[in-house]
């Protein structure tokens, strides 16, 4: 099996592991069909990755076999804020399995999170949706679901590119990122709208970056860092994270 390490992965803060806690737990309760979940946003810098990312950890860390797809194969956040560092001769992803160059098992890694698996983007492809509004793309999801208790599918912004939305109807379910005071309201709704025609089922959305200083968010903050000491001396302090 090829391996690949994640040289840049900061740990998380209390509250935001507890937040990635609830989240996936919300997660198991929407039913045993729901075994491949894309992630997406409405535009670039909402931090689609960080989440996608932060779930794959997560799962794995409840001893869930879990995989993340990176489908961004015009300009993948993961490759670039990451830092991957394959221990293989080529460095083949997604890109190089649906244009035929490779195996899956050449384009598959096991990171070192234990029990999560990558299959990066690989090369940037001049031609991104050929290769995944296909019938190879889709067969590979639902093989990947035989195989894993969790596929994630980090994918291009729904608001931008319809990468996403051709995704949409392989995938069981999507989450949607949204920046805290990001965008417009009606910019969601239009966003939900497309996946959700697609037959694919809307499973929630993930208020992301919130910032702690209103009289509610502060008053939840300052009294959970009383939490604080017990989390790092269990799992570590982490660092405040970046928006990718």
């Amino acid at each position: 099996m090829n391996t690949v390490k994640i040289t840049r992965f900061p740990e998380l803060d209390y509250i935001s592991a507890e937040g990635f806690n609830t989240l996936v737990t919300n997660l198991s309760y929407c039913g045993d069909d729901i075994r491949t979940i894309m992630v997406t946003s409405r535009y670039a810098g909402e931090g689609k990755s960080y989440v996608t990312m932060n779930l794959m950890r997560t799962f794995a860390g409840m001893g869930k076999r879990v995989v993340l797809i990176d489908t961004d194969l015009r300009a993948s956040g993961i490759q670039a804020n990451y830092r991957l560092r394959y221990e293989s001769e080529h460095s083949y992803g997604l890109a190089e399995y649906l244009a035929g160059h490779c195996g899956i098992d050449q384009a598959m890694y096991q990171t070192t999170v234990p029990n999560a698996w990558l299959i990066p983007a690989g090369h940037r492809a001049p031609n991104p949706l050929q290769l995944l509004d296909t019938a190879k793309m889709e067969e590979l999801m639902d093989w990947l679901a035989t195989e894993f208790d969790v596929v994630l599918v980090d994918t291009p912004p729904v608001g931008i590119l319809v990468d996403a939305v051709a995704l949409a109807k392989f995938c069981d379910g999507a989450l949607l990122v949204v920046g805290y005071r990001q965008g417009r309201r009606r910019e969601i709704g239009t966003a939900v709208e497309s996946i959700r025609q697609t037959g694919c089922r809307m499973l929630g959305s993930v208020l992301n970056e919130v910032k702690f200083n209103s009289m509610s968010n502060r008053f939840y903050y300052y009294n959970s860092r009383r939490y604080d000491g017990y989390y790092s001396k269990y799992y570590g302090r982490g660092e405040k994270k970046d928006n990718k």
